[in-house]
C-alpha cells in the first residue's frame, strides 16, 4: 500500500507528515509566533515557512526511517488559507515531486482535518464540527460530498478568540486560544454577550465588536477581570457551536460527533459537546493538539485516501486556492 508525504502550511503552522496505510510515521511541525497584541502577516508567515520547511522534510524522513525512494506520492495543501504561506509550501512540494519523480495530490485543508480525525478516533460517519482560526463549519457526509450544514457568516470562531487575545495583550505562545482557555478556567463571573445564531449559521463579528468595546471600561471600573471576560466569551461562542451541531445531528440522525480543527483542542468545548452528546445518546470523538492543530500528517492522510482512489494533480494545476470550500471536493474514497 502507498506511502504518502504531506506538506501543510496554510496559516502560521508548517508541517511535514508521513502516512502509510493509516499509520502516522512522522509529523514534525513548527509555529510562527508573534509578540503579544499582534497577529501574523502573510508575508512574514511565508518567510518563516520557507526558512524551516526543508529542515522539517529531513526530520520527517529521519523520524519515519524512510528515504525518498519509499515515498509513493507528494500531497500538499491546495487551500483554503493564506495566499503567501500556501504558495511557499506548494512550491516546495512541487519541486520535491519533480526532483523525486513522484505524483502529486492537492488536498483541501478542511478535508485533511476530517480524514485525520476519522483516522485517529475511529469515528465512522460523524457529524463534524470543524473549528479553527480560519474556518467554522458543521459538516456531514452524503453522496460523495462533505456537505456543509451550517457555518460562520463572517469570521471564524478561532479568529474571534485570537483577536480578543490581542485586546488583552495575551501571549501568542503557544497560541492565543490556548492561553484564553487557561485564563477562562479562573473566570467566575459570566458577562452577558450577544448570542448570534441564525438558523444553522453563526456570527462572531458582533460578539467580538461588543466585547472589544466594553472590555476596557469594565476592566477599569472593576466590574470584571480579564479571566471573567475570557470565560464569558468561551461560554457564549461554544454554546452557539454546540447548538448548531446538535441541530445537524438531529437532521442527519447521527449518533457520532467529531470535533476537528485547532479550536477543537479546547477542553471546555469538548466538555460542552460531550454533555450534549450524552443527552442525545450519541458519542463524541476528539483528538489532542498533535492532530487537532494544523499538521502535515493530516494532509498526508487525506492525500493517501485520494491517491489510492485515483486522484492525481497535474503539474499545470499544482497551484493554490485561497478559497476552496469543503463541499467542492468529490469524496471518491467513501461509499
Amino acid at each position: 500500500m502507498p506511502t504518502v508525504l504531506g506538506f501543510e502550511g496554510s496559516a502560521n503552522k508548517v508541517g511535514v507528515g508521513v502516512v502509510r496505510d493509516g499509520v502516522v510515521l512522522a509529523n514534525p511541525r513548527r509555529t510562527y509566533i508573534t509578540p503579544p497584541g499582534t497577529g501574523f502577516l502573510p508575508s512574514d508567515t511565508a518567510r518563516h515557512h520557507r526558512a524551516v520547511i526543508l529542515d522539517l522534510l529531513q526530520e520527517a524522513l529521519t523520524e519515519s526511517g524512510l528515504t525518498y525512494q519509499d515515498i509513493d506520492c507528494i500531497a500538499y495543501t491546495k487551500g483554503p488559507g493564506m495566499g503567501a504561506p500556501l504558495v511557499s509550501v506548494a512550491i516546495v512540494a512541487r519541486t520535491v515531486a519533480q526532483l523525486w519523480d513522484k505524483p502529486m495530490v492537492g488536498v483541501n485543508h478542511c478535508i485533511g482535518h476530517i480524514e485525520m480525525g476519522r483516522l485517529i478516533t475511529g469515528a465512522i460517519s460523524p457529524t463534524v464540527l470543524y473549528v479553527s482560526g480560519g474556518n467554522t463549519q458543521v459538516i456531514a457526509y452524503s453522496k460523495r460530498r462533505y456537505r456543509i450544514f451550517g457555518e460562520t457568516i463572517d469570521i471564524a470562531v478561532g479568529n474571534c478568540l485570537d483577536r480578543f487575545a490581542r485586546v488583552l495583550k495575551i501571549s501568542n505562545d503557544p497560541s492565543p486560544g490556548y492561553n484564553i482557555e487557561q485564563m477562562a478556567k479562573r473566570g467566575k463571573k459570566l458577562v452577558e454577550l450577544p448570542y448570534t445564531v441564525k438558523g444553522m449559521d453563526v456570527s462572531f463579528s458582533g460578539i467580538l465588536s461588543f466585547i472589544e468595546d466594553v472590555a476596557k471600561r469594565m476592566l477599569v471600573s472593576g466590574e470584571c477581570t480579564p479571566e471573567d471576560l475570557c470565560f464569558s466569551l468561551q461560554e457564549t461562542v461554544f454554546a452557539m457551536l454546540v447548538e448548531i451541531t446538535e441541530r445537524a445531528m438531529a437532521h442527519c440522525g447521527s449518533e457520532e460527533a467529531l470535533i476537528v480543527g485547532g479550536v477543537g483542542c479546547n477542553l471546555r468545548l469538548q466538555e460542552m459537546m460531550e454533555t450534549m452528546c450524552q443527552e442525545r445518546g450519541a458519542k463524541l470523538f476528539a483528538t489532542d493538539e498533535r492532530f487537532c492543530i494544523d499538521n502535515g500528517a493530516m494532509i498526508a492522510q487525506a492525500g493517501w485516501e485520494m491517491f489510492r482512489t485515483g486522484h492525481r494533480t497535474p503539474l499545470s494545476d499544482s497551484g493554490i486556492r485561497q478559497r476552496y470550500r469543503t463541499d467542492e471536493v468529490e469524496v471518491t474514497w467513501r461509499d
